[in-house]
């Protein structure tokens, strides 16, 4: 086994003194958008058994996709795809080592956060 002096060794940042960086914040959340994106799905698959399914089992579905509820989950799946698709570009630019510089990877990430904003709420207003 290696003789490993651990007492000169730096200790990592701990949470409570390390500020979270933008480009990190959006990696996270686009992992986040990615699996919340499943539940988006399983719910128009849902609606989709039940329109091949009858009549009943379609109108409960559709009167649950319809509520408010509904409305609420589906724009914020809405604002995950489009972030999610606007994350997944700036990925593919950054897979070419293209724009790697902090500044411009930050403005990269608000692009994606306030693109995603913006196209949502004309996605919503034209559909």
């Amino acid at each position: 086994m290696a003789d490993v002096n651990r007492g000169n060794r730096p200790l990592s940042p701990h949470l409570q003194i390390y500020r979270p960086q933008l480009t990190s914040m959006t990696s996270i959340l686009t992992r986040i958008t990615g699996n919340a994106m499943i539940v988006a799905a399983l719910l128009i698959v849902w609606w989709f058994i039940a329109a091949a399914s009858g009549e009943e089992a379609f109108a409960t579905a559709n009167g649950f996709i319809t509520s408010w509820f509904g409305d609420i989950v589906m724009f914020l799946s809405l604002l995950g795809l489009w972030y999610h698709t606007l994350a997944g570009i700036r990925h593919l630019i950054w897979d070419n080592a293209l724009l790697l510089d902090v500044p411009t990877a930050e403005k990269l990430g608000i692009g994606c956060l306030a693109g995603s904003v913006i196209l949502t709420i004309l996605t919503a207003l034209i559909v």
